[in-house]
């Protein structure tokens, strides 16, 4: 009889580096590790050294960035997918790649078993296992942190050092981090007070604003499609464009968000992000469509990107909804072609100049010069139309008997 074979999604962190040894004896398999290089510097390092120390009889170490920008983050940019508004979702945009690449490779090795390293109460085991069921509704899922016996992180540390598996989670250092070229998201610890503010020494990349540069960065950030393709005028490949802004804006105190949110299971958590990148090019984008949009489609994009914000984060991203709202979004981007010039200063950034061919913004309408061209006289008109219906309202609930007129 073949033995077991399990596919985890490893990080390398202190979940997947305990729960690799864990499952081995559990379930008596072999266990395969794939990691997914998505632009996370610190825990990417001696990862499959890390691995096979800890007992995977194989690992795959994958570089994921090019298909994570291209084909992951581009489609959240174009739709301005902001979670509640803030969050640029770097984790939630990456796990529907990391899912593909565990069912990718399950299917290679003949395994019929992935994992993950997600809690019972946290949105990733929502993502990997919505995914998976998604593109490989034949495999199991194993999420042994909803099963395994031990209660806290420092539980998992004593198994840790116990069976000599190496980590780098400490009781001195008890974040946990989550990081890729889009961002970082980092919890636990001190953070889970959401009285308390967040302690320097928690942000991993990003400057602090009053110790970033006295004299502003500008920026000029060209786009065709709604896709970013220049920086200051060179043509960059898009992970070399996304490393760029990450490095000046994180040096320039940009990105760091402090949020409370929603998770998918109801309950609300406090997280700390940097997303330098991210932060930058939304910015960029949606002043960009405020030129090139019209008025109706910009409104209800708005809509759409909030709906598309709640498919991503809520671990639906491989959905027929999310399909076809991509493809509206798609339609609505022919036009976000153009350059926007940003000022990066102590954590903030302001907007200095955006430009298209397709801008709709005309200044002889606009102006309140001799230059203006715009007729004055037929607003009067479009007005009385304009609020027929809530003039005839008020004569009804008012229960006038005077004619209504436009």
């Amino acid at each position: 009889m073949l033995k077991k074979k399990i596919v985890v999604a490893y990080s390398g962190g202190l979940d997947t580096s305990v729960m690799v040894k864990w499952l081995s004896e559990k379930y008596n398999a072999d266990i395969i590790t794939a990691t997914g290089f998505l632009g996370q510097v610190k825990e990417i390092e001696g990862v499959k050294e890390k691995a096979a120390q800890t007992g995977a009889v194989k690992s795959y170490v994958l570089d994921l960035r090019e298909e994570f920008i291209t084909q992951y983050v581009w489609k959240a940019l174009k739709a301005g997918a902001l979670y509640e508004g803030a969050y640029p979702m770097a984790t939630a945009i990456g796990r529907p790649l990391l899912a593909k690449m565990l069912v990718d490779i399950a299917v290679k090795e003949n395994a019929d078993t992935v994992s993950h390293g997600c809690t019972g109460k946290g949105n990733d085991q929502v993502r990997f296992e919505v995914g998976v069921q998604a593109l490989a509704p034949q495999l199991d899922i194993i999420a042994p942190l909803r099963l395994w016996e031990f209660k806290s992180r420092e539980e998992e540390m004593e198994y840790a050092v116990k069976h000599n598996i190496p980590i780098k989670a400490s009781k001195d250092n008890p974040y946990s981090i989550d990081e890729n070229l889009w961002g970082i998201a980092i919890e636990c610890g001190v953070l889970e007070d959401p009285t308390a503010a967040p302690p320097e020494d928690a942000y991993q990349i990003t400057t602090s604003p009053q110790n970033a540069p006295d004299k502003p960065a500008t920026i000029t950030i060209g786009f065709e499609k709604g896709i970013p393709v220049t920086l200051n005028g060179t043509e960059l490949n898009p992970v070399e464009l996304v490393s760029q802004l990450r490095d000046l804006g994180a040096a320039y105190g940009i990105g760091r968000l402090d949020l409370i949110e929603n998770r998918v299971v109801g309950i609300k958590s406090r997280e700390i992000y940097e997303a330098p990148a991210a932060i930058i090019l939304h910015t960029a984008h949606s002043e960009l469509e405020r030129l090139v949009l019209d008025k109706e489609t910009f409104r209800y994009k708005q809509d759409v990107s909030n709906k598309i914000a709640n498919l991503i984060y809520d671990g639906l991203w491989y959905s027929p909804l999310f399909n076809a709202l991509s493809a509206f979004v798609d339609s609505t981007q022919e036009n976000v072609t153009g350059e926007v010039k940003l000022e990066l200063y102590k954590g903030n950034i302001k907007t200095l100049s955006r430009s298209s061919q397709y801008s709709l913004y005309n200044k002889k309408l606009a102006t309140y010069t001799v230059e203006d061209t715009f007729d004055h006289k037929a607003s009067e008109g479009f007005i009385k139309i304009y609020g027929l219906p809530y003039k005839t309202l008020c004569h009804v609930k008012n229960q006038s008997n005077e004619e209504v007129t436009a």
